[in-house]
């Protein structure tokens, strides 16, 4: 897995929401991208980070700051995590892994025993320019949006 890193020029990609319709990372002109890959919706880890996210939206929102949740979840199964948590921001379906492995979250997990292929929980803060800011792979699922809003915060005071 060869992880990208702060300074890499983020990837374009372009995946279905959860209604379907196709989102690109070229559709937020001006603002920050929290690009977040997250490995399965409406578990319990992936819901507990979900639902900090959607309660710091507003402020996200005011640091110029667009969240999306990537797994590999297909398109109906975001439209219930978001309908099932109330969440207010964007989920994007990438169900054959094309993007997670151009970002390096793809890889090997192991898991009670077992090694297989799969998502790893890793966050990405894209610029205004395209490029990586930060990368996020160092934090528990119930305080990430707060490491965010911390680093977030840091280049405000």
């Amino acid at each position: 897995m060869n992880t990208l890193q702060a300074g890499d020029k983020a990837p374009a990609f372009s995946l279905p929401d959860q209604d379907g319709k196709a989102i690109s990372l070229s559709d937020f002109p001006g603002k920050k991208v929290l690009l977040y890959f997250y490995p399965k919706a409406m578990t319990p880890g992936c819901t507990v980070q979900a639902q900090g996210m959607r309660d710091v939206k507003a402020e996200l929102d005011e640091l110029n700051v667009v969240v999306l949740g990537v797994s590999i979840d297909p398109v109906k199964r975001l439209g219930k995590f978001i309908e099932r948590d109330n969440l207010n921001f964007t989920l994007l379906s990438d169900e054959d892994h094309a993007v997670a492995e151009k970002f390096g979250v793809w890889g090997e997990k192991k898991f009670m025993g077992k090694v297989y292929d799969g998502l790893h929980r890793i966050s990405f803060l894209i610029n205004e320019q395209g490029e990586i800011e930060h990368v996020f792979n160092k934090f528990k699922t119930k305080t990430h949006h707060e490491v965010v809003l911390d680093y977030l915060n840091q280049g405000t005071k």
